[in-house]
């Protein structure tokens, strides 16, 4: 009976064993899985390249492989590689680049002027250029060519469809579509809410609005044809200089027959008490803006930058055109 029993108890234990290294490798296999899942996505968005394509300037390349070296010479490029997730990627930033944080850490190769020597050295696959600056900078870029970087001249946005092109164009010049589609849709859904929210505003109830993009005694302002005023349409407000067309300079006579409703400067980020300014000039104070107290300022990034975060400053400027419509 004893032989018996432990010869039971001896199968028991086996089969335990076998259980426990049967479930064992069970678990041992859910990596691999994530793995597959991980290299299926990596390798469909390597999938997409040799890709050909054509910049601003149209000048067409063919890339070979997904970028994993990227330098950007401007801001606005910058932001929209961050958006996309390409943080790791990139080498190096303008010196005026400031969004995110992580762009501290990043090589500064040059502002107006590039340092061609450091973007040599940061050996990258892709340099992102931008039409708006690139004739500046043409015997440079030229250089890069000749050394074998892939340069890519981006769009030139000065419209909220046009920032969508361009997140689309540096989405897929790095293999980040699908990131470019999601940062695109989302941008449009919030657009759409904020033109909702703004929609309770009739015609007549419609605010003038004067941006100030540069301070006394070089006054300039938007017009036609800039984010800004496309950024007024969406919360529902009126350009005070909607007959001028860019950005152009203004005399300060000139803005006090504008007589505008609300006053926004955009540059408290350089100049010291930019409200305080406007509301004290000498022969302002029957003008509607100064009158009321209607004078703010929004930060340049957020409304003349073109990335991501017009959003944000369309809903800064509804906010302060605006206010009740956001009082909780």
């Amino acid at each position: 009976m004893k032989k018996i029993l432990s010869i039971f108890l001896f199968v028991m234990l086996a089969f335990g064993l076998l259980v426990g290294c049967s479930s064992g490798g069970s678990d041992s296999e859910k990596e691999p899985e994530n793995t597959a899942e991980n290299t299926e996505q990596t390798e469909k968005e390597e999938s997409a390249f040799p890709l050909t394509v054509t910049d601003a300037l149209d000048n067409e390349m063919t890339i070979d492989e997904k970028p994993e070296r990227i330098v950007s010479l401007i801001p606005s490029n910058t932001e929209i590689a961050f958006a996309l997730g390409l943080g790791d990627e990139i080498v190096g930033v303008s010196d005026h680049d400031n969004y995110p944080e992580e762009v501290k850490e990043k090589e500064r190769i040059g502002g107006m002027e590039l340092n061609l020597e450091v973007i040599l050295s940061l050996k990258p696959d892709l340099v992102l250029a931008h039409a708006s600056s690139a004739h500046n900078s043409k015997e440079a870029l030229q250089q890069l060519q000749d050394a074998g970087i892939h340069v890519f001249v981006v769009h030139d946005a000065q419209s909220i469809k046009g920032t969508y092109k361009a997140i689309e164009q540096i989405g897929q010049i790095t293999g980040t579509e699908k990131e470019a589609e999601g940062i695109v849709s989302n941008m449009k859904e919030e657009f759409a809410a904020l033109r909702e929210k703004t929609s309770a505003i009739s015609d007549d109830e419609r605010k003038s609005v004067f941006f100030e993009v540069a301070p006394a005694p070089e006054i300039f302002t938007a017009g036609q044809n800039t984010f800004f005023d496309a950024l007024l349409e969406v919360v529902h407000a009126n350009n005070a200089a909607k007959e001028l067309d860019g950005w152009v300079k203004i005399d300060p006579e000139s803005i006090v027959e504008l007589n505008p409703d609300v006053i926004i400067t955009t540059y408290g980020h350089y100049e010291d008490n930019p409200v305080e300014q406007v509301m004290n000039r000498a022969g302002w104070g029957g003008v509607n803006a100064v009158a009321n107290e209607q004078v703010f300022d929004v930060h340049s990034d957020l409304v003349s930058r073109p990335g991501p975060r017009l959003v944000e400053g369309a809903k800064e400027i509804a906010k302060v055109v605006y206010p009740e419509l956001f009082e909780e």
